[in-house]
């Protein structure tokens, strides 16, 4: 008993002793007026009277981001497109997502190790399992959280895609290029579905840098992730490396895009009868059985007391 307190208050210690550095650190990055003018000149933003008063995460992250980031490479890319599909496109947004988890996995532990002194009853192998579960909280919150936002915005994406598909091909039936007809989409779609319509602007907006239409239409399906989408970009790649018509392939693309959701809201339809098995025999059954059987039950019990 006596080494088990030992080894909790030896890791208690230690965890605080990184967290005050880990503080130290960044407050001191943060204030450095040397790492600010770096940080300002690397981002393009202006560096004036207010400047030192501007608080930007990034100046928080940059000295300890070798620290918190994976060492695989193969990690941070399948991150940063998690990322990139739950719509954080910025440059640092990778180093603050780690930067998050790190705090986080050592702030919880040492804010339950505070609240834990309340509560006596507990023992000291209770208190380490707390702990412990705590700090394991604080790495995957993070990745619950993106996850949750990168699926609600592809939800978004994946409604919005029908309605981009039908004026797509209206607009290049009518005779506008692909790339008008993709701005032109982009602005009717700008209030109705607004993740979809950034993501088709970005795309005129890489077409317009310089990039490549088929790397930046490999990009687009890249950032949303959908099957839809991809399937879309890998028609219109195909379109334009051969020289084809684009209407008459986004033509029958939509065509059978229509079969692929009229199939699948079928799908969905026919496990309707599966999905309701379960409320019908844990809610609905029970009551019926109550109302239509308990008055003869009760009869029957009272018959047999007469008896």
């Amino acid at each position: 008993m006596s080494t088990t307190l030992i080894l909790f208050v030896l890791a208690i210690g230690l965890a605080v002793s990184l967290l005050m550095i880990g503080v130290s650190t960044l407050i001191s990055g943060a204030t450095d007026p040397v790492r600010r003018r770096v940080a300002a000149a690397t981002t393009g933003e202006a560096d004036g009277p207010a400047a030192g008063w501007s608080f930007d995460i990034s100046n928080l992250v940059n000295p300890v981001a070798k620290y918190v980031l994976p060492s695989k490479a193969d990690e941070q890319s399948k991150t940063q497109r998690r990322l990139t599909q739950a719509g954080f496109r910025k440059r640092n947004a990778l180093k603050q997502f780690y930067a998050i988890k790190a705090v986080l996995s050592l702030a919880l532990p040492f804010l339950t190790f505070v609240a834990i002194r309340f509560f006596p009853e507990l023992t000291t192998t209770m208190s380490l399992f707390v702990v412990l579960s705590s700090a394991m909280i604080g790495v995957r919150l993070p990745d619950i959280f993106l996850d949750s936002v990168r699926n609600k915005r592809m939800k978004r994406l994946r409604i919005a895609f029908p309605d981009a598909l039908d004026l797509l091909v209206v607009c290049v039936e009518s005779g506008l290029g692909l790339g008008p007809a993709i701005e032109r989409v982009a602005r009717e779609l700008e209030i109705s579905h607004s993740d979809l319509a950034q993501e088709l602007a970005l795309v005129n907006a890489e077409i317009s840098a310089g990039v490549e239409r088929p790397v930046a239409l490999r990009n687009l399906a890249a950032r949303c992730g959908l099957d839809d989408i991809k399937g879309l970009v890998g028609l219109l790649v195909q379109t334009i490396k051969f020289g084809t018509s684009v209407a008459d392939a986004l033509r029958v693309y939509s065509e059978e895009f229509r079969d692929k959701r009229m199939q699948r809201a079928e799908e969905e339809a026919a496990k309707i009868g599966t999905k309701m098995i379960f409320p019908l025999v844990l809610c609905m059954f029970p009551s019926f059985f109550i109302v239509a059987i308990g008055p003869a039950v009760m009869r029957f019990l009272e018959a047999f007391k007469n008896m």
